[in-house]
């Protein structure tokens, strides 16, 4: 299967006053496309840090990442947005939705970007919609949905542009645990249908759903292994 992300070599440096904080030490990993993944590690361990690499948020100090074939590690921002905007569907603890836009209107905004024309882009924004289960609230703004409700928009949101990645952080930390059942359903049911599924956590029974786990400490991999116990979320689209 092809390598969708290979990461070589990574180290990321941050200076503050003059103190320089080694956030990620050499760090080397390999995805592969249609791979499910949970990045995991304690506070401090450099998940966040590599999050946001492998998002395109920020670039390395040195180092290689190879992103479907193109080299991102010394893109200029105007690139990286692009390249983001078209391979990555983000996926946030906090659901980063517009609360004066409907739901229609926040999963149509990656659309905008991306110069889709107009007559296209509620088409697939309302098929996004429905693929998440949530056909009679398109017209609803944020603050009329439930929480899972609001990360369901998130995840149509992150799937409108067919990205190769879908990328989760901390996809479930303000939702109760039936719900959080339910999104992980979710997006088990998006990995049944071939997306790449990297999800960042500290929680054990999320990190579970997945069929591979990468633990970092002090900013290396420590642990890369393929989870035994993984065992497909029930799909909240069944």
């Amino acid at each position: 299967m092809e390598k969708v992300i290979e990461i070589q070599d990574i180290v990321k440096n941050y200076q503050i006053g003059s103190v320089i904080v080694r956030a990620l030490r050499s760090v080397s990993v390999d995805i592969r496309r249609n791979e499910y993944v949970a990045i995991m590690g304690p506070s401090g361990s450099g998940k966040s840090t590599l999050m946001n690499l492998l998002g395109c948020l920020d670039t390395p100090t040195s180092g290689k990442y190879i992103l479907n074939g193109t080299d991102v590690s010394k893109m200029e921002d105007d690139y990286l947005a692009e390249i983001r905007n078209k391979e990555i569907g983000f996926v946030f603890q906090t659901f980063n939705l517009l609360p004066r836009y409907t739901a229609l209107e926040n999963v149509t905004l990656p659309l905008i970007y991306a110069g889709v024309p107009k007559i296209d882009r509620e088409k697939h924004a309302i098929e996004t919609l429905e693929q998440v289960g949530l056909a009679d609230r398109m017209t609803h703004k944020p603050n009329e949905l439930s929480g899972g409700q609001r990360q369901r928009v998130a995840i149509a949101r992150a799937l409108v542009n067919k990205p190769s990645i879908i990328l989760a952080d901390e996809p479930t930390g303000n939702l109760d645990s039936k719900t959080s059942i339910d999104i992980m359903g979710l997006l088990d049911d998006i990995h049944s249908k071939g997306n790449t599924v990297i999800v960042v956590t500290h929680e054990e029974d999320i990190a579970r759903h997945a069929a591979r786990i990468i633990r970092l400490f002090d900013g290396e991999i420590s642990q890369d292994y393929v989870n035994e116990r993984y065992r497909p979320a029930k799909s909240a689209l069944t």
